[in-house]
Formats: structure tokens, sequence, C-alpha cells
């Protein structure tokens, strides 16, 4: 058995991952899902969001947004916008994204991670109140809510299994 700790951790290269997604990181890993842990893996794209509530027009670049999740054990990677996080989602900060923003791919991120009631939740470290989550509805299809983007909501797509070095789609 592979487990996930068996896997160097993945960090953002300098200045992101460019126009296409890294080689999976977690493919070799064997170790089931964590128990509690939503099937997150594969390849994802936005297919509508509301932006505080409101829907988002049609040529919003978050609905061309795409990302790739990796999975093993309680080991999450979510791949988007150039960067990589990486993380254990066992709610400590030790374990958690240690990683840069999105935003100019240097400025440090400490984010604690977590699997609660079938959601994955991202807790920034120093911003009591914020969580970034991802779950599935009844159709299969993920909602991430971002309250730090806006108050972002979407909706995304399962398009594939994440395999090989699909193309990156950069939205900040």
């Amino acid at each position: 058995m592979v487990l996930a700790s068996d896997i160097p951790i993945a960090n953002t290269p300098p200045g992101g991952f460019g126009d296409t997604f890294p080689p999976m990181v977690l493919d070799r890993c064997t170790e089931p899902l964590a128990e509690g842990a939503p099937d997150l893996r594969g390849l994802w794209q936005a297919v509508s969001a509301k932006r505080a509530g409101v829907e988002v027009d049609a040529g919003d670049p978050i609905l061309s947004y795409v990302e790739r999740i990796e999975q093993c054990g309680n080991r999450i990677i979510d791949m988007g916008g150039g960067t990589i996080a990486d993380a254990r989602a066992d709610g400590t900060e030790e374990n958690g994204v240690h990683d840069v923003s999105v935003f100019d791919y240097t400025t440090p991120i400490h984010v604690i991670a977590s699997y609660e009631d079938g959601v994955f939740i991202l807790r920034p470290v120093g911003m009591p109140g914020i969580e970034v989550t991802r779950r599935l509805d009844e159709n299969g299809q993920m909602i991430w809510t971002r309250p730090d983007g806006g108050g972002l909501v979407a909706i995304l797509k399962r398009i594939g299994d994440g395999a090989g070095t699909p193309p990156n789609t950069f939205v900040r």
C-alpha cells in the first residue's frame, strides 16, 4: 500500500504553474479516502456563479475557471489558478496548506484544512470567521464558497479525472 504520507508535499513553483496543470501528485497512492471525506477527485469547471447573491454575467472569468483535486487518505491537493494547495484535512495548522497566494504567487498563506459533515473546509490562519468550502450537491456537482472572494458561490461540474496535464485557466 502506498500511503499519502509516502508522497512528498507539492508546492506552487515560483510564478505559479503556468498554462498546464503539473503532473498528478497522488496518482500512485492507494490509501482509501478518510472517513467522512467527500470524493472531490477530478477536474472541475465552473458552470455558474453568484457574487454577493447576484448571478455573474456570462463573460465573467470565473465561468472559465478549471481546477483539479486529488485525494488520498486525509490528504487533499487542490490545483487551480496556477497554485497548488496541498494539505492533510486533519484540522491542524501544522498539516494545513503552507504555500503562496494565487493573487501574486509570493505572499505566504497558511490555511487549516478539515473534513466536516461531508464538507471540505479551509480556514485561513489569522482570518477568524472565514471559511472556504467545497461540497457535493445531490446532482454530484461541487458547490464552492469563497466569502473572501466577494461572497462567491460557484457551481462546478466534474469534467474529467484530472489525469495528464490539462490546460489551466487563470482566475484570481
